[in-house]
């Protein structure tokens, strides 16, 4: 087994080299934005199935050993991130997504290099505190805000569900304010202005869930 990953590796090198040679060429930049984002899935894929580091691998986890467990993540994956760097991008977007865990902001976009904000609530609900945030990332250089709602939403299924609506009422009065609190975002006074500026556009969509495939009013 440690033949074959050093023999991917080395291959995967060798792909990766060739890819970085024709990066001044637009089919170069091309291939090599595609093979990155091939490379993240792959990644993905190879974490999805190691029992021994997922939270579920006993079935009892206690709330401390949960805690112990991401602190372990997280010393792996800051380590890993300390000897690879990061380019620093600045947003240009701002993302106002559910905070269901099937939605991968990363996945959603293909691209991994931070040119993203991402507000996540349940249900992709906003409300005063959001608006600022918005208004904050524009005033910081945000050009695009990107408003989604996703399929199979459980914030949405609680507020349609009366048994669920008297549990979780304050959440459920969100979903149903959902368009009026669109409505008072777009209308703040420098919102509008940027719009009206072209500076700024907003766009609503919707998330399928299974594959992350956005769908604008027009697709719907």
């Amino acid at each position: 087994m440690k033949k074959i990953v050093i023999i991917g590796a080395f291959a995967l090198g060798l792909v990766a080299s060739a890819v970085a040679a024709a990066h001044w060429t637009a089919p170069g930049r091309k291939a090599q934005f595609v093979f990155g984002g091939a490379l993240v899935d792959v990644g993905y894929g190879l974490q999805d199935g190691v029992e021994s580091y997922d939270f579920a691998h006993e079935h009892e986890l206690k709330p401390a050993q949960v805690w112990a467990e991401m602190l372990k993540h997280n010393r792996l994956s800051s380590g890993m991130r300390h000897a690879f760097p990061r380019t620093a991008h600045h947003p240009l977007v701002a993302l106002v997504v559910c905070m269901d865990a099937r939605i991968d902001t990363n996945e959603l976009v293909g691209d991994t290099r931070r040119f993203y904000y991402v507000i996540r609530t349940a249900g992709s609900v906003m409300g005063e505190r959001e608006h600022e945030m918005l208004e904050l990332a524009v005033a910081n250089g945000v050009k695009l805000v990107v408003l989604t709602t996703h399929s199979d939403c459980a914030a949405e299924r609680a507020a349609a569900t009366p048994e669920l609506r008297e549990k979780f009422p304050a959440l459920s009065r969100a979903v149903d304010e959902r368009e009026a609190s669109v409505a008072a975002f777009l209308e703040r006074p420098t919102i509008a202005a940027a719009l009206a500026a072209e500076r700024l556009r907003v766009e609503r969509v919707a998330i399928e869930t299974l594959t992350d495939q956005l769908e604008t009013d027009g697709e719907r």
